[in-house]
């Protein structure tokens, strides 16, 4: 076996790395999504949590070189979410947009800046799983705010919600990746020099 391809294998240590980076963005875009209790910022977290994840992720980049430790980050992330309640969608949407940022990621050797920014704003279409339950089985859903927060909340929810809101806030997970891109890399410009990521 050669070289490169024992150090292309996942060890322990970089699950461990995956790990604990899932575990902070996790934690960060949590503290977000807690606006979520008022109507209004539901949609918005299309574009407060892209933009908060940013500097976690970008901080995960810098010591992520093997292929599918995004994907497995992306994956726990959906896994959580659906964990927490919000439906099963996140899972296959984490494990989808993880993949495809992990081959564009890759595609620039781990040492492309360009492309981490755009394998970011590829990963953060993610997040799009936890708004399709508001698309795809509406009514149900609906219904179950109904019961677990109250008309209230549900009918102003829906009418925050409508149907074609769907493809502007998945345009919302990509566009406002990159500018939580741009704060993340400027913030661990450090880290990225270090990892020889230009």
């Amino acid at each position: 076996m050669s070289t490169t391809s024992r150090n292309s294998k996942l060890t322990g240590k970089d699950l461990v790395t995956v790990g604990i980076y899932t575990a902070i963005y996790f934690a960060s875009i949590m503290v977000v999504g807690f606006l979520g209790f008022i109507p209004i910022f539901i949609p918005l977290l299309s574009v407060l949590v892209p933009i908060v994840g940013g500097i976690p992720f970008m901080l995960f980049l810098s010591r992520t070189k093997k292929f599918g430790m995004i994907t497995i980050f992306s994956l726990l992330n959906g896994l959580f979410m659906f964990i927490t309640g919000m439906g099963i969608y996140s899972i296959a949407t984490g494990l989808i947009f993880g993949l495809l940022a992990d081959l564009m990621i890759r595609s620039g050797d781990y040492q492309s800046s360009k492309k981490s920014l755009l394998g970011y704003g590829v990963f953060s279409c993610w997040l799009f799983g936890n708004f399709m339950p508001f698309y795809i089985g509406r009514k149900a859903q609906f219904e179950m705010l109904t019961e677990g927060y109250g008309a209230e909340y549900a009918t102003a929810l829906e009418k925050l919600m409508p149907l074609h809101l769907a493809p502007v806030m998945f345009a919302a997970c990509f566009l406002f990746a990159l500018v939580g891109g741009v704060i993340g890399r400027t913030a661990c410009k450090k880290h990225f020099k270090r990892a020889g990521i230009i």
